[in-house]
């Protein structure tokens, strides 16, 4: 692995600096001045990333700290994710994200979505999920640092109104 050290670099009328490949991460410590080789919407101010959305000030961005996107149905299946290792089926309707890495405290926000693409689903068609059925946080064990339990539930126009259910699209994020 090659690497360059340098204390400063002077940026100059025309100047392109490329640092990494595709996939490649890029960390700059603190102190670091990025010398205007940033794009003026796009900002690092101690540690917060900052950038302009195009309504004409700079504010810190949050991010997704891990998301999900599995079929609740049958035996759980994982179809793509970030940041969860893994997903555990404790029941009808109820799971555990398990995160990758630890979120640096509890006060993240979960949000998601659910939708039943199987046909004929508590004798509704697919897509017949309704009303304020949805993801929610398991209401008796509080998140950690390490997981999250999520439900899923039925919501109105269903004939089991309410009630959880395993639903074959789930999808859930942290942000923190």
């Amino acid at each position: 692995m090659s690497q360059i050290s340098v204390d400063s670099v002077i940026p100059q009328s025309g100047t392109t600096i490329t640092i990494g490949g595709s996939g490649d991460t890029v960390n700059l410590g603190s102190g670091v001045s990025t010398n205007g080789f940033l794009p003026s919407a796009i900002s690092v101010s101690g540690t917060d990333f900052q950038f302009d959305s195009g309504y004409g000030s700079t504010a810190t961005a949050y991010g997704c700290r891990a998301w999900v996107n599995f079929n609740g149905t049958g035996t759980v299946a994982i179809r793509d994710s970030g940041n969860v290792s893994s997903i555990t089926d404790n029941g009808v309707g109820l799971y555990t994200m398990n995160f990758t890495t630890a979120m640096p405290d509890t006060n993240y926000s979960v949000a998601g979505i659910v939708a039943n693409t199987e046909t004929n689903f508590f004798g509704q068609a697919a897509g017949a999920v309704r009303g304020p059925s949805g993801l929610h946080i398991e209401g008796t064990t509080a998140p950690t640092v390490n997981t999250v339990k999520i439900e899923t539930r039925l919501g109105a126009r269903s004939t089991q109104d309410g009630l959880n259910a395993d639903l074959s699209v789930v999808s859930a994020l942290i942000i923190r």
